[in-house]
């Protein structure tokens, strides 16, 4: 713990006292890690040695892994550069709180960066003082080290665990996908209840398995497979039936070749739990893992569909991608990104007639090792170029809808034709921003409001985006009153 209480009162001497910043983070370590401790302990520390707290940066939530959602560090440095920082120190607790970056000269760059525009930066719970002296700067590396170190200790333990618990049958992930749910189980293995779409378990000893959907989904399922193995329909064809019969995916989004293929491949339907596909670990890039790699406790949960019929269409995929050689594979690569500018996994499952982008996974290992062979390197995910696009296209109607309800209910409101800033009853300017939901590695989602400085509305109304990003995220119902306690 640290060495003093959280609810010590401090006294920060004025006058002649030096001014410093602090600089506190937390992401989800442990209480004794929170900002008010860390404050706490880092304003006894300037008392003692005359500094005045002038400024606060703080990064709650936040890893400490890179310098990329730290908004308040990035803030600091940016004042440090531009010459605009009123203090001459910046106080933090410790190494660890600076960052657990993997490369310890990120973070010896990060404090170069200040020690280059005269301000120093002290650790107020080491145990040396970080006066540049060959002591210090062995120690500080050393702490730096250790700190990047503790984050990939804990993941590999992470990573331990969650294998442990695939092995044993429960579920890892995020949303079951259509024909199943996620059911909640106590440590004994007891049912508790069925997790909706957002919901998380609430206790660490509770485990989640996957049971079969509603009837209607499951019929849905098996027509899939029936069609595709029985009938020789395409995937594009199926999608097509199931959208003239009425029927959407969970997400309530029409069916599409991709969507169709997916569930084709997916194992989770004949029951086997599969999990380490894909990684992205400590912040680095997503990858996608070769076969030996992946974790699975075949037949863990009820299945929904056939063996028979699943390993039937696997190999019914499978020779469609033997009809390929690599060249020729490579070959449709090129085109779609001579037409598109970009490749990801969805434009190539699109394609009406060609590979799947898992042929590609099979023959070449990855897609990234498919992009390489053609020269495409991508440095981020695409896929956020594609939602832009069609959060574009949604927002026209989302302003005219906006429009007609606040007429509808009385009041008036005028819209800038270039800004689309709304004028409401002459009184204050609305702005609305459609937000887009973004996963984190911990399968959890996050919405990032991007505000335009040049607008300055009044009041800026975010409008969230489901999982998927491909409707307005629509609020859970309250109870009814009939189901209420």
């Amino acid at each position: 713990m640290l060495p003093v209480e959280p609810n010590t009162k401090v006294q920060t001497p004025t006058g002649l006292a030096i001014p410093a910043a602090e600089y506190v983070r937390m992401s989800t370590d442990h209480q004794q890690y929170s900002t008010a401790n860390q404050s706490q302990a880092i304003r006894e520390y300037a008392l003692r040695h005359g500094f005045r707290i002038s400024k606060t940066y703080e990064d709650s939530g936040k890893s400490g892994l890179t310098l990329d959602d730290r908004h308040a560090l990035k803030h600091l440095i940016n004042d440090v550069q531009n010459g605009i920082a009123d203090f001459s120190t910046i106080l933090v607790y410790d190494v660890s709180r600076w960052g657990r970056f993997q490369d310890a000269d990120e973070s010896a760059y990060y404090e170069y960066i200040c020690k280059r525009a005269g301000i120093s930066v002290r650790y107020c719970a080491e145990q040396f003082e970080n006066d540049g002296s060959p002591v210090s700067t062995i120690v500080k590396g050393v702490k730096r080290a250790m700190a990047g170190e503790y984050s990939r200790e804990l993941s590999v333990k992470v990573f331990a665990g969650q294998r442990r618990l695939i092995e044993l049958g429960y579920r890892q992930g995020g949303p079951a996908g259509y024909g199943l749910r996620r059911q909640l189980v106590d440590q004994s293995g007891l049912a508790k209840g069925e997790l909706v779409r957002g919901e998380h378990k609430s206790i660490q000893t509770d485990r989640i398995v996957l049971i079969p959907g509603p009837g209607e989904e499951i019929e849905t399922i098996r027509f899939i497979y029936d069609a595709f193995v029985e009938q020789g329909k395409s995937e594009s064809e199926i999608a097509e039936t199931l959208n003239q019969k009425g029927l959407v995916t969970d997400l309530a989004r029409p069916w599409t070749r991709a969507t169709v293929h997916q569930i084709l491949i997916n194992e989770k339907y004949i029951g086997n739990n599969v999990w380490n596909r894909s990684s992205c670990k400590l912040k680095g890039r997503r990858v996608y893992n070769p076969p030996e790699r992946w974790v699975r406790h075949d037949e863990a949960f009820e299945p929904i569909v056939d063996g028979d019929i699943f390993h039937a269409a696997q190999a019914i995929i499978s020779d469609r991608c033997k009809r390929y050689s690599d060249e020729e594979l490579l070959d449709v690569l090129r085109g779609l990104l001579e037409q598109h500018g970009y490749l990801s996994g969805i434009i190539i499952d699109e394609l009406e007639f060609g590979p799947s982008s898992s042929a590609y996974r099979t023959r070449f290992g990855s897609l990234i090792r498919a992009y390489e062979l053609i020269g495409f390197t991508p440095d981020r995910d695409y896929r956020y170029i594609e939602i832009n696009r069609a959060l574009r296209r949604m927002y026209p109607d989302l302003i005219a809808s906006t429009v007609r309800g606040i007429e509808e209910i009385g009041g008036s409101v005028q819209q800038d034709d270039e800004t689309d800033l709304l004028s409401v009853n002459d009184e204050f300017t609305a702005s609305l921003c459609l937000v887009r939901s973004q996963e984190t590695i911990a399968g959890s989602h996050r919405w990032k409001i991007r505000f335009d400085a040049g607008l300055r509305p009044d009041i800026t109304v975010a409008i969230r985006m489901n999982e998927m990003n491909s409707a307005i995220l629509t609020p859970p119902r309250p109870p009814s009153p009939r189901t209420m306690g």
